[in-house]
């Protein structure tokens, strides 16, 4: 049964992980297109989206936490009983765990991006583009 489990919260992870990779996958291409160019967008986007699956993955799938279901946490404890109200939890957490790694890395991200598009606004602002002289 714990091995169900495991699988399970882990699938339930990674269907969550690639419907926040689509619906941030437009504004990290948008994003990484203007901050680093044309040439090298794509390669970070993939890394972007890669780290979002390890990130949410890891955050939703908290095999320590399950543990917890085949060892007892002290000595002479009872394991605890895998019943339909703890699988419930145990989804539920895995959503929410999900959820919140991934919004912290995107948060981490988009305050770099931020952090980056001010300095190249900045460079453009004091260097005006060459292209409007004759």
């Amino acid at each position: 049964m714990f091995i169900l489990l495991l699988a399970v919260t882990f699938v339930v992870s990674v269907i969550a992980c690639i419907v926040l990779a689509r619906v941030f996958r437009k504004p990290l291409d948008r994003i990484l297109n203007r901050l680093v160019g044309e040439d090298i967008y794509l390669a970070w986007t993939r890394y972007l989206l890669f780290a979002l699956y390890v990130v949410g993955i890891s955050g939703g799938v908290r095999v320590w936490d399950l543990e917890r279901y085949i060892t007892p946490a002290k000595a002479g404890e009872a394991i605890l009983e895998l019943n339909s109200d703890r699988w419930i939890l145990e989804i539920y957490r895995t959503i929410i765990g999900t959820l919140q790694s991934v919004a912290w890395m995107l948060l981490v991200f988009f305050v770099v991006a931020l952090l980056a598009f001010v300095m190249v606004k900045g460079r453009e602002m004091k260097h005006p583009a060459q292209s409007d002289k004759p």
